[in-house]
């Protein structure tokens, strides 16, 4: 298992969290700006927790679906450091948002049978690191956050054309067998670190990022 592991610690909505994770040498905080998620962000808010990441650490936006106004509203308030697409975005919206404001995109895509794959070749000229996440529920109400795990064998030995981060259902507890099965370099977890929706524990932040390095 590699020793440099990238996490992502995502869905944050207080100082103490922010800082747990940088603390526990998180490589990304994540933000949240979907209304129907318990994680959900105003705009004050964010920029009130960007503002005290220290530096090194990349600031993610994840956004769903979101229009011109509303990224233009969000860039122009919250430092950023990078956007993480997670609706139904075209590649061809993709690269839009990409150009439009120069900032590093990840596509978040949902995987749950091997025909979902085909999807990463028809992202991976538009977007700078793919989102590999669970599929959705047919009656989720939230295109990810929703705590299930996708059967890591799909990847398993699959030829990457960009960087990409593990997701969907990752705990203290399986992210080292996760890592190891998938040969993932990077790692993402927002629900699989929290003691309630939306507050994080100190304690699992930590015991995450130490299993994922192990």
């Amino acid at each position: 298992m590699p020793k440099d592991t990238r996490v992502k610690i995502c869905g944050l909505t207080t100082g103490p969290d922010v800082m747990a994770a940088a603390e526990a040498g998180a490589t990304y905080v994540g933000f949240v700006f979907f209304e129907k998620s318990p994680r959900h962000l105003s705009t004050g808010a964010a920029r009130a927790l960007a503002i005290e990441v220290p530096p090194g650490i990349a600031k993610v936006a994840l956004v769903v679906d979101a229009e011109d106004a509303a990224l233009d509203a969000l860039t122009q308030a919250v430092p950023l450091d990078m956007l993480q697409l997670h609706g139904r975005e075209t590649p061809a919206r993709v690269a839009e948002i990409r150009a439009r404001y120069g900032l590093p995109v990840m596509k978040a895509l949902g995987i749950a049978e091997r025909a979902d794959l085909a999807q990463i070749d028809l992202y991976s000229k538009a977007a700078d690191q793919l989102l590999i996440d669970a599929k959705p529920p047919t009656d989720a109400d939230r295109p990810g956050g929703n705590a299930a795990a996708f059967d890591w064998s799909l990847i398993k030995g699959y030829e990457w054309p960009l960087p990409w981060l593990l997701a969907g259902g990752l705990t203290p507890e399986n992210v080292a067998e996760a890592v190891t099965r998938t040969g993932a370099r990077q790692v993402d977890v927002s629900s699989g670190v929290e003691e309630a929706p939306g507050r994080k524990d100190k304690a699992r932040i930590r015991a995450f990022i130490d299993a994922a390095r192990a």
